[in-house]
């Protein structure tokens, strides 16, 4: 039940993200497809390439394919005014919403692999930025999680915690999925930026 509740949420976030990222770039119906899936899924094909699952095990997720792919066309039938009035003021809470859940998705596939804790970690920022850096790429936007903004940090953090052994219990699974939301949306609140070097 956890597992599929954290698969739902991710799935329908990162769908609903690529899909408005890829209107405000103003692609193609196709395009929205694509990218809303390769936003949805991409992670999960990383993270799997990563710990040893077989990358064709994505097509089991049926049901999550045809949710991705619902959640996906009502973004693309919304009115433009909707989407811009709620791109601007909620986009920035769906990627969290997707981050989270994936994050600790795939910290519980690595653990329940038994791959150590590093694994966990690595598990849990590639499940949960991949799918947004392969969005920015096809878009030709710097992705999020390489620039100085606080993100992957967030994900990898639940990674270490489930790694140590973090009760995998729902209600501490779903604190830990609202904090890592509260924590990414905090530091956007705040401008939370890690250290970087200027050359020039």
């Amino acid at each position: 039940m956890t597992w599929e509740i954290l698969n739902i949420i991710g799935t329908i976030a990162f769908a609903a993200s690529g899909a408005l990222v890829a209107l405000e770039e103003e692609f193609d119906f196709l395009g929205v497809i694509v990218l809303g899936l390769a936003t949805a899924f991409g992670g999960g094909i990383i993270r799997n390439l990563l710990i040893g699952v077989p990358v064709d095990s994505i097509w089991e997720q049926d049901v999550l394919i045809m949710i991705a792919i619902g959640t996906i066309l009502l973004i693309f039938l919304f009115p433009a005014s909707w989407i811009n009035y709620y791109w601007e003021k909620w986009g920035s809470f769906f990627d969290a919403i997707g981050l989270s859940a994936f994050a600790i998705q795939g910290a519980l596939f690595a653990e329940q692999m038994g791959h150590p804790f590093i694994a966990a970690m690595v598990a849990a920022a590639m499940t949960g930025t991949g799918g947004g850096i392969i969005r920015d790429m096809l878009a030709r936007r710097k992705p999020t999680v390489l620039q100085k903004e606080v993100y992957a940090v967030w994900a990898m953090m639940a990674g270490l915690l489930i790694g140590l052994g973090y009760p995998q219990k729902l209600p501490a699974l779903m604190l830990l999925f609202v904090t890592i939301v509260f924590l990414r949306m905090l530091s956007l609140r705040y401008g939370w930026k890690l250290s970087y070097r200027k050359i020039h």
